[in-house]
């Protein structure tokens, strides 16, 4: 049996999007929300992943660069689906122990509006 465990974060950032034809190729930002979800079995301390571990990871790799950010520095059109790809492949290596691996991060842009990456 496998177990799922996720953790929310919030971030600020402001982009604009270079191949899009509309409102949002104007300089705007989002409060973005993410969720990464490991999957595993239990350790010896009955844990998939401690909780303080998952946050410090993500805080580390994820939020520390995209907070407050202009998401345009960094990638060349600053889509969700883009960013959510990015935040895979950053935490992807990071989140492989030994009794779990990294299974799904959704990003909303919106309240109701998300992308979704999962293995």
């Amino acid at each position: 049996m496998k177990i799922l465990v996720s953790k929310e974060f919030k971030f600020d950032a402001a982009h604009n999007l270079t191949r899009y034809k509309g409102k949002c190729e104007r300089l705007h930002g989002h409060t973005y929300r993410l969720r990464v979800t490991v999957e595993g079995t239990l350790n010896d301390e009955d844990m998939v992943i401690d909780f303080g571990e998952l946050k410090q990871i993500v805080q580390e790799k994820i939020i520390n660069l995209l907070d407050h950010s202009y998401l345009n520095d960094m990638f060349d059109n600053p889509t969700t689906e883009r960013v959510a790809l990015w935040i895979w492949n950053q935490l992807q290596d990071a989140l492989n122990g030994p009794n779990y691996k990294l299974k799904e991060v959704i990003l909303w842009e919106t309240e109701t509006s998300f992308v979704r990456v999962t293995d």
